[in-house]
């Protein structure tokens, strides 16, 4: 591993780190595209990295923040991780079967549909 490859890693870590304690988003939404961009990855190794990421406690302090600031309903929290747990082993079966290409615009329509409809239709 070259020491840009680590300097990349770095900044990726830490846009998608910023981004999601600012405002939810980090994995999927940064992640992927910046290791297909910036480090050359497939889509599948960017999937996965960014899965595995997030598999350690990455959001444990920006959750407790908003935990102290009374922003989190338990309850729910817990339910949505649950059905969440079951639904990324489910997608991740599903995505290595999917051809890369598919799978890159499938991604790229729906980060497209989301930005318009957040810029367009948002109250």
């Amino acid at each position: 591993m070259t020491t840009t490859t680590i300097l990349i890693l770095i900044l990726i870590g830490l846009c998608a780190g910023l981004l999601s304690g600012l405002i939810g988003v980090g994995g999927g939404i940064i992640m992927v595209p910046m290791f297909v961009l910036f480090l050359g990855l497939t889509q599948y190794n960017a999937q996965g990295m960014s899965l595995a990421v997030m598999l350690p406690p990455v959001t444990f302090l920006a959750v407790y923040n908003y935990h102290k600031a009374g922003a989190v309903d338990w309850k729910l929290a817990l339910i949505a991780s649950a059905v969440f747990f079951i639904g990324g082993f489910l997608g991740s079966k599903i995505a290595l079967r999917i051809d890369q290409l598919i799978l890159k615009k499938m991604f790229g329509v729906l980060m497209l549909f989301i930005a318009l409809k957040m810029i367009f239709f948002s109250k």
